[in-house]
Parts: C-alpha cells; structure tokens; sequence
C-alpha cells in the first residue's frame, strides 16, 4: 500500500482535472469517515467541483442521507462492490454531479458485523465509466486503514478520469 500518493497529492490531481472539463462530484463514505472529502474540500477553489458527500455508516444513515429503502438494499450487504455501487449512484442523482465516489469497508481492528476482516474496502466511481474495486490493505489499524480506503478510492477515481479514452 505504500505506492499510494498521499490524499492530498491524489486530491490536487482530481481538482485540477474537474475543473478543467467542468465536471463535479459527490462523495459517500463509510470507513473512512469524511476523509476523502476533507481531501477534496482541501483545495482551493473546490467549490467549482465538490458538490457535497455523506458519511453513511448505518443502515439508519442510509436512509436518512441518500432515501435507502428497504427494497434498494433488499439481498445486499454493505461492504460490497454492489453496495458501494449502489450508494455511488445514489449520491451522484441526488447531488447531480458528474461522477459518484463511494467506500464501504471494514476498517478495524476487528472484524465488520458482516464478518469482512479488517482492511477489506469496496470502493466505486460512477459516471462516465463505472468501476469498482475491492482492496485488502492486511491491516488492523483502523485509523491507518481509514486512511488506506480514501487513498484508494482517490486512487481508483483517478484512473478513471485519467484512462485513455476518459477525456470527455
């Protein structure tokens, strides 16, 4: 995990790129707490492109902040690719951003009510494209792990914007 850039690094990158096409984003997160969007909020001149995010960190938050109903979770888990997914979608439509970013992980130091072991984040961008990616950092650390999961879904965000065929 130590190839990862530090959030801000990744975030400056991301910034620069939404402002140059004009393009926003919205953020939902759950392990990593608000980290991703402190991240992006960190930049000067976010405004043009941040358009809001939500920590979702039960099923309670997920009603609340993105109108989850039972039968849009019905035969799924947080901390899947499928949830993650679903709530990055969620979050872009309500905010109608350009792109969605979500996380949905177990940070630690034990295992998630669902059984997934420390460090297992599913991450996903929904725009353009759509892509997810589940990650195992192998640690127990949570606020290390908090960490790592913001880096990836930062990561993952740009190889998106930044694939060949992603200037648009």
């Amino acid at each position: 995990m130590s190839d990862l850039p530090p959030l801000a690094t990744l975030a400056a990158r991301i910034g620069t790129t939404l402002r140059e096409r004009g393009q926003t984003v919205a953020v939902t997160e759950s392990s990593a707490g608000g980290l991703v969007s402190a991240a992006l909020l960190a930049i000067p001149g976010a405004s043009a492109f941040f358009l809001g995010g939500a920590v979702v960190y039960t099923r309670r938050a997920g009603r609340a902040l993105l109108g989850l109903t039972p039968a849009d979770v019905a035969g799924m888990r947080g901390e899947t690719e499928p949830y993650a997914a679903l709530v990055a979608t969620r979050i872009r439509t309500q905010l109608r951003a350009t792109w969605g970013l979500a996380e949905s992980g177990a940070a630690g130091p034990s295992a998630s009510p669902y059984g997934d072991v420390p460090g297992r984040v599913c991450v996903a961008v929904i725009g353009a494209e759509a892509c997810t990616r589940t990650v195992e950092t192998g640690e127990g650390d949570r606020a290390l792990n908090m960490d790592l999961f913001a880096r990836q879904l930062l990561k993952l965000f740009d190889e998106v914007l930044h694939a060949p065929d992603a200037a648009r």
